[in-house]
């Protein structure tokens, strides 16, 4: 499937809003809810594999096999990330795949472009409601088709020490500017202390603040694919944290190292641009920080917006060569609709549901953030105004040109827009290498 097939599926744009959900399984034909026909019943219960990198969710998935002994569901515990993604396109490929599993927003186009993914529409129709729109198109890509079911999802925050902040005598920044006036402030009083760092090894987190400054970086153009990943939000996102690099008022030290969690730790980095998965991080990275540290909508661009970005965000897929899709579609249903599931998908496996009533029923601040009971409704009203945008088909090659190119920039000192530029024309090249076309 290439250009005109998967242009197709691709027409709408994905936006990145949270939803609304679920309120547990609709109901189904005998066929549907055992997922083989009823004659064959007798055979023995349908035996289902899981790829899923979340945590504890062998333990979500034991409740489901003791509720439904016809439908026995093992888990296969993925490493994440693209490399996940790499793994279930070659299993595809060569004809053994799992039977489900779970797939960011981003890879779910390179898993439609390879026909590994099934379409769920007449499995998930009684379910489309209670999902918002944008959300939904995330799986849908806005065709009729249906590609998952909305799991998780990542907006982004400021995660900030409140206690340095008070001690330094600096506001939480509302807008980017304030921001940067922030850092230089911070330098000037102790040298040894940055406000943040910049990492050239996380494009996911580059990704979520250029869709917060209105980044589209691809779209359909009739049966061809335009790339923007150059356009002028992204290269304003890319500028302002490479002025700040270049002028010593931020770090450029990469996130999740040991030289970033000790800096975590001891207090000489004050905040973390992250998404509302962050307190598990900053639990395990920073114990000594324990209730220092708080959470504000991220700095805005113009004063008065309220605009977010989304750094991860999941859904759970379903192989299109299961021989058991209706039983693969129903377990995929139960695990993100389900009242009971979802709250297991929190407590457990400390995911930020896809779901307005999830997130509504979460009561009581993550515990690394008891000094903020307000927690989760700050995430909710972040989650609100995020913004997300339509991913390609070969968003890796997109990654690791982020990756090669700011690290060149950081060791070079040359212009951060010249690594966005890197990006958008490896893009192109790739896509063009692959037999997509491209408007010009």
């Amino acid at each position: 499937m290439r250009a005109n097939r998967l242009g197709a599926a691709l027409a709408v744009a994905l936006t990145a809003t949270l939803a609304s959900c679920g309120s547990g399984e609709p109901a189904q034909s005998p066929e549907a809810a055992t997922g083989r026909p009823a004659s064959s019943a007798a055979q023995g219960p349908v035996k289902l594999t899981y790829w899923t990198w979340a945590p504890n969710m062998d333990k979500i998935v034991k409740v489901w096999n003791e509720a439904h002994p016809d439908i026995q569901v093992t888990v296969s515990k993925q490493a994440g990330g693209d490399d996940a993604a790499a793994k279930f396109l070659t299993a595809a490929k060569a004809g053994n795949p799992p039977d489900l599993v779970q797939a960011e927003y981003q890879h779910l186009p390179s898993f439609i472009a390879a026909d590994a993914v099934a379409d769920l529409k007449a499995e998930t129709a009684a379910i489309k409601g209670e999902f918002s729109e944008g959300l939904w198109r995330l799986v849908t890509l806005g065709t009729d088709a249906v590609y998952g079911v909305p799991q998780d999802s990542g907006p982004m925050m400021l995660f900030y020490r409140k206690d340095l902040f008070d001690k330094y005598g600096i506001a939480v920044p509302k807008t980017w500017q304030e921001y940067g006036d922030a850092a230089r402030a911070v330098r000037k009083k102790d040298p040894k202390v940055y406000l943040g760092t910049f990492s050239s090894k996380d494009p996911g987190a580059f990704t979520g603040l250029a869709q917060q400054a209105g980044a589209q970086w691809w779209s359909i153009s009739g049966d061809s694919w335009k790339v923007a990943i150059a356009d002028e939000p992204t290269r304003k996102v890319a500028d302002y944290w490479g002025a700040l690099v270049k002028e010593g008022a931020i770090d450029d030290m990469p996130y999740f190292t040991p030289e970033w969690n000790k800096a975590l730790n001891d207090g000489k980095l004050l905040t973390w641009p992250s998404a509302v998965w962050a307190p598990g991080v900053l639990s395990s990275n920073a114990p000594k920080a324990k209730g220092k540290w708080a959470v504000a909508p991220l700095p805005q661009w113009n004063a008065g917006e309220s605009y977010s970005g989304f750094w991860g965000g999941s859904s759970t897929a379903v192989s299109a060569k299961t021989p058991n899709k209706a039983a693969a579609a129903r377990f995929a249903t139960w695990l993100n609709t389900d009242p009971a599931a979802i709250d297991l998908l929190v407590k457990e496996a400390a995911i930020y549901p896809a779901a307005t009533k999830a997130q509504s029923a979460l009561g009581q601040a993550p515990d690394y953030f008891s000094n903020q009971p307000d927690f989760w409704q700050q995430a909710a009203a972040v989650s609100a105004g995020a913004r997300g945008f339509t991913f390609g088909p070969n968003v890796g090659v997109t990654y690791n040109a982020f990756k090669d190119g700011f690290d060149k920039a950081l060791q070079n000192g040359t212009p951060f827009a010249d690594a966005v530029q890197g990006m958008q024309d490896a893009t192109v090249a790739d896509m063009r290498k692959s037999g997509f076309t491209i408007a010009s």
